[in-house]
């Protein structure tokens, strides 16, 4: 979905694939066929912006076959889709029945990384559509925080360096012009937008910037005018945003409110848990270390780094951080001039809810994810953007 910002520039509108589980390239051409393309009908739209993940597999399988790159293009124009975006956060396996910890492999100290995301940029140079020459791709935000010594850290610098000049020889070969953006994530190395100055300022290059998650933001109970502030103070690229809500608990401490809690306590995905103390931010990597005893503060409200669905928050004692995305899109697009370009709702958890929650047919599915893009088209266009055909 496109929109036209007062300024004149467009901003692109996405959803993220990764909540379809997919590690071939048929596999993904399945998703375009049974998700994507019903999506766009559901919202009566001519085109939709996908933010494509591709996982290793597929990406290599891309990149070593032209016919095949090719083919995908085709399908993509074929069902109304448009690509300005990728995710290259996670690399492989993130439809298994245990991810975690997992999703942070390799990081950007290997050597597997720098090779994926180069097959990454190298595919989304063919598949911007005619009339775009920029695009984004968001990934780890270096590195999960243990096992992260001053060795990897300069590997990992080195990497982010040798990337950049790859994608500096990629535009003057193509006219596309690519950027990477940094994820800050609770529990990773970077894991809040002054850790993301801090890095990138140490990187000093303009292809590699930062991607702003509203959920990861809130979990981390970052204000969202402060920290876009001080990115756009310190000129640091915001590549593209990723909307999406965390998950709310006003009073911890009530047993009910731990009951409901513990609903979302699920084996699939690390839901890192924060609380804001008057010592700091205190967190456990997971939801179910925070419901164990004592294990985090009780007396003020728990976030937990669960994406949920745009449009439907949570039932009561529990919310979502909705107020927070508001205020986070509301300084990226509603200034005079955009901060970003790039949007993407991502709610990738859509079958990690609790059962009654859960989609039970691909057609909820369809239905959930086309209410996510029609709130998020309603706050874009109460900003004053024109949603363009």
């Amino acid at each position: 979905m496109r929109f036209r910002h007062p300024d004149g520039s467009t901003v692109h509108l996405a959803y993220c694939t990764n909540v379809h589980p997919a590690e071939t390239l048929d596999g993904v051409l399945a998703q375009l066929r049974d998700h994507c393309e019903p999506v766009r009908r559901r919202l009566g739209r001519d085109r939709l912006g996908i933010g494509l993940w591709l996982a290793r597999d597929a990406a290599h399988a891309l990149v070593t076959d032209p016919s095949a790159l090719r083919g995908l293009r085709t399908e993509l124009e074929h069902r109304g889709l448009e690509v300005v975006t990728l995710n290259g956060f996670p690399y492989e396996g993130f439809g298994a029945e245990e991810v975690k910890y997992r999703v942070y492999q390799p990081d950007w100290a290997d050597p597997e990384r720098l090779a994926h995301t180069t097959d990454l940029a190298r595919v989304l140079a063919q598949l911007l559509p005619d009339d775009v020459t920029e695009g984004s791709i968001s990934t780890l935000p270096l590195a999960w925080r243990t096992a992260y010594d001053q060795e990897r850290a300069t590997a990992a610098r080195t990497a982010l360096t040798t990337l950049a000049e790859r994608l500096d020889a990629l535009h003057e070969l193509t006219g596309r012009s690519l950027r990477i953006g940094l994820e800050p994530e609770p529990g990773c190395t970077v894991e809040t937008t002054r850790d993301a100055l801090a890095s990138l300022t140490a990187i000093g290059h303009d292809r590699i910037g930062i991607c702003v998650d509203t959920c990861h933001l809130a979990t981390s109970f970052e204000d969202p005018h402060t920290a876009l502030d001080a990115l756009a103070q310190a000129r640091v690229p915001i590549v593209k945003s990723q909307l999406s809500a965390a998950l709310h608990a006003e009073h911890p401490h009530l047993p009910e409110v731990r009951a409901a809690l513990a609903a979302f306590d699920e084996p699939r995905f690390l839901h890192q848990t924060r609380t804001l103390t008057a010592a700091g931010l205190r967190g456990t990597d997971d939801l179910g270390e925070a419901l164990a005893g004592d294990a985090l503060p009780d007396a003020s409200p728990w976030r937990a780094h669960f994406h949920v669905p745009l449009h439907a928050a949570p039932a009561a004692p529990l919310t979502s951080t909705l107020p927070v995305l508001r205020a986070a899109l509301t300084r990226l697009v509603g200034g005079p001039h955009p901060l970003t370009h790039h949007l993407e709702v991502e709610t990738y958890t859509w079958q990690a809810l609790p059962p009654e929650l859960r989609p039970r047919a691909r057609a909820q599915l369809v239905d959930g994810i086309a209410a996510e893009l029609t709130l998020a088209r309603d706050l874009l266009t109460d900003l004053g953007l024109k949603e363009l055909p």
